[in-house]
């Protein structure tokens, strides 16, 4: 009985010891905000007032933050206080977040543009509002809203709308036909953070689509007109282990993509599609990052010219055209190093060399067509960024590539943002 009585005593004295050597975190503050609300911070951290200090908890916070819109970079400091007391003070540099678009090119017949602006830290607390008009010889526009941590730290909302319309060349064995395609769409998608590396959405969307035969040879069975009512359950899982510094990354990302569509119409039939995006990103040296993506997709193989998976300039291999050719299933591979080769106070400059490789399941062929060489392409070419590194995705990207495969294009491609 007394050596149960000295071992309880024991643990008693152990225990006050541990706690009173624990440091609580007395303050949480936050430098360098002009815009972002520092109580929303508070929110979406596990840094928090009143807890035990934990560097490796405080490391994962940074990470946390970089990832937000509104903020470029972020370092901390531990103050130590009167009478043994902590503060945490997060160093912040802000971006600039209310961005307007603009893009110019040329399509089957006109020029076209596209303006809009997005806010991507309404309120301070990086809500994503905004539209887009774009005249492509036809009226297009959009409205979206996304608050990722509307309701808490964990559960979101996003509400999409969209009316579409786009002159697109479909392909028929040898010979192609361009259809008017309207897209009229409603989406409402909710997300919820599993965890700091994983997150789950689920999503519906009610749209129309119709396709109208404008000019080439169709054959016969194929319609001339289509108008019919879809809808679209969606399901996104995204893990994510990336850091950021500026516009260098590292780690790795994974997200998965899976859609089932239901027709009111029978010669529609319902259809699953899902891909899987693969991206690995890494520092060389002080001034390089390479970056790859690996996008595995797979749909319901109906023998069809609107088939889901498009050979693209602006999707997958550069230089190879717009909307070159459609395929039940998709297999690609990026590669390309980034290097800097001017760094300001805040405009970058970056080169880059790139391969772009991939293959296409033929509409209602067998797997074995992946293998097909007529159905592989490999595109490679160089590029150039210029980067603002105090604007939330300021990248006006330039790439020019060239195809090393049999009857392959050339061309370049202009676009917003890193490629991947």
């Amino acid at each position: 009985m007394k050596s149960i009585a000295s071992l309880f005593t024991f643990f008693i004295v152990v225990s006050t010891s541990v706690c009173a050597q624990t440091e609580l975190i007395n303050e949480l503050d936050f430098k360098g905000l002009k815009k972002t609300k520092a109580s929303f911070l508070r929110t979406i951290l596990e840094t928090k007032k009143g807890h035990p200090l934990d560097s490796t908890l405080i490391e994962k916070d940074l990470i946390r933050l970089k990832r937000l819109p509104s903020i470029s970079n972020a370092t901390y400091e531990v103050v130590q206080l009167p009478d043994n007391h902590l503060k945490v003070q997060f160093n912040l540099e802000e971006n600039f977040t209310l961005i307007p678009v603009f893009n110019y090119w040329t399509t089957i017949r006109t020029v076209a543009y596209k303006i809009g602006i997005s806010e991507y830290n309404l309120f301070g607390r990086n809500i994503t509002m905004g539209g887009f008009y774009q005249n492509n010889g036809y009226n297009t526009f959009s409205l979206n809203f996304n608050a990722p941590y509307l309701f808490s730290n964990k559960f979101g909302l996003g509400l999409n709308y969209l009316n579409w319309k786009s002159e697109e060349p479909l392909h028929f064995g040898e010979n192609t036909a361009n259809y008017l395609y309207h897209n009229t769409s409603y989406e409402l998608l909710g997300s919820y953070e599993l965890n700091f590396k994983n997150t789950l959405k689920v999503g519906f969307s009610v749209f129309n689509e119709k396709y109208d035969h404008k000019t080439g040879d169709i054959e016969s069975g194929v319609p001339s007109q289509l108008d019919v009512n879809k809808r679209l359950f969606k399901l996104i899982y995204t893990h994510e282990n990336l850091n950021y510094f500026y516009f260098y990354i590292s780690g790795f990302k994974s997200v998965f993509n899976g859609q089932f569509v239901s027709s009111e119409i029978k010669s529609q039939n319902n259809f699953i599609i899902a891909w899987n995006d693969f991206l690995y990103y890494k520092r060389v040296g002080d001034k390089g990052n390479w970056a790859n993506r690996l996008r595995l997709g797979l749909s319901t193989n109906n023998d069809s010219p609107f088939a889901p998976f498009a050979l693209d300039n602006n999707v997958n291999l550069r230089g190879v055209g717009n909307a070159v050719d459609r395929g039940t299933g998709s297999i690609v591979f990026n590669t390309e190093y980034r290097h800097t080769f001017l760094e300001k106070k805040s405009i970058v400059v970056q080169g880059n060399g790139f391969i772009d490789a991939g293959t296409w399941r033929n509409p209602g062929g067998s797997l074995s067509t992946f293998g097909d060489s007529e159905n592989i392409n490999v595109y490679t070419g160089i590029g150039v960024r210029i980067i603002h590194k105090k604007i939330f995705n300021a990248i006006l990207r330039i790439d020019y590539g060239y195809g090393i495969t049999k009857n392959a294009n050339r061309g370049f491609v202009f676009g917003i943002g890193q490629y991947f």
